[in-house]
Formats: C-alpha cells, sequence, structure tokens
C-alpha cells in the first residue's frame, strides 16, 4: 500500500505564510511527479503547483510567485511554502504523487486525505 501523509494547514491572516508538508510511505519503487491541489467550497479540485523528479516545476497562475514547491527525493517529500496568502487561497489542499511501486509496474496516482488552508480577511 502507499499511503501519502500531509502536515500543515491552518488558519492564517491575509498576507501571512503557510507551509504544508507530504510524505510518500509503503511500498514504493519510484516517484515522479509530487504535487498540491486544492479544493474550495463548491469548486473544482484544480492544481496548484507540481514538481516532477527531475525538478522541473509547474506552477497555477494564481500562486506564481507567492508559492514555492520543493521536495526531496531520497525522503520521498514534497513541500510548498506558501507567502502572501489571500482569502481566496482557502481551501482543502491535497497532496498528489504518481507511484511505480515495484520495477516494471504501472505508474499510479495517489492521494493525501486533505488539510485545511484557511486564510481571513
Amino acid at each position: 500500500q502507499v499511503q501519502l501523509v500531509e502536515s500543515g494547514g491552518g488558519l492564517v491572516q491575509a498576507g501571512g505564510s503557510l507551509r504544508l508538508s507530504c510524505v510518500a510511505l509503503g511500498s514504493i519503487f519510484r516517484v515522479n511527479g509530487m504535487g498540491w491541489y486544492r479544493q474550495a467550497p463548491g469548486k473544482q479540485r484544480e492544481l496548484v503547483a507540481v514538481i516532477f523528479s527531475d525538478g522541473s516545476t509547474k506552477y497555477a497562475d494564481s500562486v506564481k510567485g507567492r508559492f514555492t514547491i520543493t521536495r526531496d527525493n531520497a525522503k520521498k517529500t514534497v513541500d510548498v511554502q506558501m507567502d502572501s496568502l489571500k482569502p481566496e487561497d482557502t481551501a482543502v489542499y491535497y497532496c498528489n504523487a504518481e507511484v511505480r511501486r515495484s520495477f516494471g509496474s504501472n505508474w499510479s496516482g495517489y492521494w493525501g486525505q486533505g488539510t485545511q488552508v484557511t486564510v481571513s480577511s
């Protein structure tokens, strides 16, 4: 089994910062993309940021310049530093990872349980 365990999140005032962390646990041969998505009430889940095993990154336009995603390949962790937070960043944030569980197996996507981020105005 593969489990993504998230930490961080909480309540912060607009302009403040938060850091979310996620670790991939279990039987894992290799991890490709690791990232963060978010879902606000009444809205679809959307990509926040993703980082690939080669270090390349992709950000949603709404968070560029404010959020920074990093990863530790050896520890199978991915973090996102969120600065200059806005009320519209309020959502449940989910960690996601593309994992291969053994040599020759298919890539599969996994999700964390979600962590709430609330930004007050």
